[in-house]
């Protein structure tokens, strides 16, 4: 079960700083001037090559930022840059066309087709002499990694929306870098409590700076439906208007859902969004009495149990209800998957579950999209070119059906609960989130490989990793960055960095380096005993 536990009454105690976090501190005294530049290789995720060496590249004054040409995508990351280093170097930092041996130089392009076959569609290298730091990609999404591997190398005090001293050297030499898996994601739970645009707009900067491509947004459960749908307004009218707790809930309307998409856009994730059925259902049947059996409402739930509603799958108007709602949700998604969930269906029978799992996939196919489920899909009949997310704990050893879907081509997206689940507490101690997977630490957190995890299914068909947030006990940004940092960065780089970066001794110092950016960006974080944190760290 995933999220069968009761919920932690922990919302009073988080109204003061979390125990054990750290929050926000007021500006850092001057820096020393022996201060050294960040090591090339001191980065997250760990690059796939490094070659250190030469003097530094000082940001000052003078400097520029040179940008390919007439390229829009390069225009973008270097007006994005700009606005970074900007407030905390207090420097001009104009971006301009015009060609120069200095400066910050952004290229995209050029190489031709080994470049790009080398460093595929999110790959980069960077390389850093006195006179200038040169980002250069085949395309927008590799610039855009390359720029937040360039703000890691630079001091903590970079974050900082207020000028603070230099020097802003990076270290001289060269990164070449590509991402091992295609599919980096990060998921939020946005209907056990609602999240405000702003607020996911917030994760998804943090998510960003870790490479992380994919946001899946869970939009509907029992407590709450999050997404305006013209066809059925109640869904987002009443069915949003509820949450754990007995909150006041709140939805998406297709503008706030647009601005997320863009807003993902600019930093290179692709928004996944997620209907959950036929289970996890109880907003939608709430909202209309006709999508159930007996044609009665049952009333809103601000609990936490799960595997209690159904669609009603012999019902023609289920159908049609799916149908508009994928139908809408797919006009709106420029990304190519959709979620359907499809777990902890308790409440279905196996045979009405299997019936309904086919006609739904075939519905995500006619509106061109892919399908995505949790890895009960696997007991159903995965469609072609189907997604699995695992979620279990045990590498499917207790579900072949996952590794059997696996041999015949079904792809996996890969969040085992006790390693990638950024809601499980780290110890008994933990004022918010669950433990039915157990208390997942950092170090357990990061300390395996998504290539042999699933035992049985071959390497090649995971397609990536995935860290969920489920938010039964979460209300605020304060509470997201408590649960997921310090263990975010680790799922990222584990579908970052080639298999051979993996060391977890390694990590947890560059991990420490970590905590004083996070303060500089007022994030709160688990300060946690197994991370040799800076002496100086609020």
């Amino acid at each position: 079960m995933r999220r069968t536990r009761p919920l932690l009454l922990c919302a009073v105690l988080l109204a003061t700083a979390l125990p054990g976090s750290v929050t926000a501190a007021a500006a850092e005294p001057p820096a020393p001037p022996d201060r050294k530049p960040t090591p090339l290789d001191q980065v997250i995720p760990a690059p796939e090559s490094v070659q250190a060496g030469g003097a530094p590249f000082t940001i000052g004054e003078r400097t520029v930022i040179r940008v390919s040409g007439a390229s829009e995508e390069a225009k973008r990351v270097g007006g994005q840059l700009a606005a970074l280093l900007r407030p905390s170097t207090g420097f001009p930092l104009p971006v301009t066309t015009e060609r120069g041996p200095d400066g910050i130089q952004l290229k995209l392009g050029g190489g031709g087709e080994a470049r790009k076959s080398r460093l595929g569609e999110e790959g980069y290298q960077l390389k850093v002499t006195e006179r200038a730091a040169v980002i250069s990609a085949p395309t927008g999404s590799g610039l855009f990694h390359g720029m937040q591997t360039l703000r890691q190398l630079l001091p903590p005090q970079v974050e900082s929306s207020a000028p603070q001293p230099g020097p802003w050297q990076v270290a001289g030499g060269t990164i070449t870098d590509k991402p091992r898996y295609a599919y980096r994601g990060a998921m939020l739970d946005v209907s056990r409590h609602f999240f405000s645009v702003d607020e996911v707009k917030r994760y998804i900067d943090q998510l960003a700076l870790y490479k992380v491509n994919k946001l899946h947004l869970h939009l509907s459960d029992d407590q709450g439906w999050r997404i305006a749908i013209d066809s059925w307004p109640r869904l987002a009218t009443y069915g949003g208007g509820s949450e754990v707790g007995g909150g006041p809930g709140g939805y998406y309307t297709k503008d706030d859902y647009r601005e997320i998409l863009r807003y993902a856009d600019e930093r290179e994730l692709t928004v996944v969004p997620e209907i959950d059925m036929p289970g996890h259902t109880n907003a939608a049947l709430a909202s209309y009495a006709e999508l159930n059996c007996d044609g009665v409402a049952p009333p809103r739930y601000t609990g936490t149990e799960v595997g209690f509603s159904s669609l009603c799958v012999p019902l023609d108007v289920t159908y049609d209800f799916v149908d508009d709602v994928v139908r809408e949700l797919a006009e709106m998604t420029p990304g190519r998957y959709l979620h359907i969930g499809g777990d902890e269906a308790h409440s279905t029978s196996h045979e009405d579950y299997v019936a309904f799992m086919e006609r739904a996939q075939k519905t995500v196919a006619k509106y061109g999209k892919t399908v995505i489920g949790w890895h009960q899909l696997t007991g159903a009949k995965p469609a072609e070119g189907a997604v699995a997310q695992y979620w279990g704990t045990s590498g499917a050893e207790d579900e072949p059906e996952v590794v059997e879907a696996a041999k015949k081509g079904t792809r996996l997206v890969l969040s085992p609960a006790n390693r990638a689940y950024l809601d499980m507490q780290y110890n008994e101690d933990t004022p918010l989130g669950l433990h039915w997977a157990g208390y997942v630490e950092a170090k357990q957190s990061y300390d395996w490989d998504p290539g042999s995890y699933i035992k049985g299914a071959p390497a090649d068909a995971v397609l990536g990793v995935e860290a969920p947030l489920w938010s039964e006990t979460l209300e605020n940004s304060e509470h997201i960055e408590f649960m997921a940092f310090p263990r975010l960065p680790g799922i990222a780089e584990l579908g970052w960095s080639p298999a051979s970066a993996h060391d977890w001794e390694k990590y947890r110092v560059r991990l420490a380096q970590q905590g004083p950016r996070w303060e500089q960006l007022g994030m709160d974080y688990w300060r946690s005993p197994q991370v040799p944190w800076p002496a100086d760290a609020s």
